[in-house]
């Protein structure tokens, strides 16, 4: 199974934010990665396309897709209704495994994934094991009843505390249901999505 395995806090200094989670290091070392710490210049002002690239590579690690995978979703944004950059995030909003972390069940998008690949998510009663599965507006994402009395489940839960408007969570039932499609106000995440239509039009 494709995915991102390399060093997270390397990244996360990268684009000075913590994009995999709170990250104690990146408290310490607020500043790019290298061996010769925050006082080596960087060759002068970034171009335009390294700007774009890099936003483009902070969306990518965010919601943990890898680049052919990216490219097919901003395709498929491409040609629906609407702005394109903004479809894209909803798009990745919209994935199973990013609504499971949404949710609380996993604290980190990498957990959500390996939780839905172990067979611990239902949506709509039925067990699906792909992390990029696209959820429509009803779907119900639950967790699998003998997986409700996992540790990793259960201390997940207790510890978030966060909720989104477009999402309902039922505690008793450790059910969540889409509510709708999020704007792209409701969306937190620092990404400037129009960077990347910029780069993709090229």
């Amino acid at each position: 199974m494709a995915r991102y395995t390399g060093p997270k806090t390397k990244i996360a200094r990268r684009f000075r934010e913590p994009i995999f989670g709170p990250d104690k290091a990146l408290d310490r070392r607020q500043y790019g990665p290298g061996q010769h710490g925050p006082n080596k210049r960087r060759g002068g002002k970034q171009s335009e396309y390294a700007i774009q690239l890099a936003e483009k590579q902070k969306a990518k690690y965010t919601y943990g897709i890898l680049e052919r995978q990216f490219a097919n979703l901003f395709e498929k944004a491409s040609r629906m209704k609407g702005i394109t950059g903004e479809v894209l995030l909803q798009l990745c909003e919209s994935r199973l495994d990013n609504t499971v972390y949404r949710l609380g069940i996993a604290p980190t998008r990498r957990a959500a994934r390996q939780l839905v690949t172990h067979k611990h998510i239902v949506v709509n009663g039925e067990v699906v094991n792909i992390p990029s599965y696209t959820l429509r507006i009803g779907d119900v994402v639950s967790v699998r009843e003998k997986s409700k009395s996992l540790e990793a489940i259960t201390s997940s839960l207790t510890a978030s505390n966060k909720r989104y408007d477009w999402l309902d969570w039922n505690p008793s039932q450790q059910a969540g249901k889409l509510l709708s499609i999020p704007s792209r106000e409701m969306i937190p995440e620092n990404i400037k999505e129009q960077l990347i239509v910029e780069l993709y039009s090229k």
